[in-house]
């Protein structure tokens, strides 16, 4: 087993937020920009393939996160992908998000992943 080195949380720029009434509630974007774009600033691989779909693994590899608009899954309603695995590489979660999902809300998600590396929650 050899050490890796990891790359520092790199939070998204600010926005000015609007007022509450006036938000434009995250309801379009059915791209993997906005996910691609976040892991890749963050060092991890980002890969698309012949079929347009997309992989991307985290720079130790225990995690996947895959974009699959052309596969089975997808006809099925899992358009989003994400695997977690342990050290001995068996899966220790994963989750699915459908097309319905904004790819900001996916993005969401993989931030707070991101930001909280430590395996132990501080309620245990």
């Amino acid at each position: 087993m050899t050490p890796t080195a990891t790359i520092p949380f790199q939070p998204v720029p600010e926005r000015p937020q609007p007022a509450l009434g006036e938000r434009g509630w995250l309801l379009e974007c059915r791209c993997a920009r906005p996910v691609t774009d976040l892991l890749h600033a963050q060092g991890w691989d980002v890969v698309t393939d012949l079929d347009c779909n997309v992989h991307c693994s985290s720079p130790d590899r225990r995690v996947y996160v895959g974009f699959l608009p052309e596969s089975r899954e997808a006809a099925r309603g899992e358009l989003w992908h994400i695997h977690v695995t342990d050290k001995d590489g068996a899966t220790a979660w994963h989750q699915t998000f459908g097309p319905d999902t904004p790819a900001q809300a996916v993005a969401g998600f993989l931030a707070t992943l991101i930001a909280f590396p430590t395996r132990y929650c501080t309620c245990v």
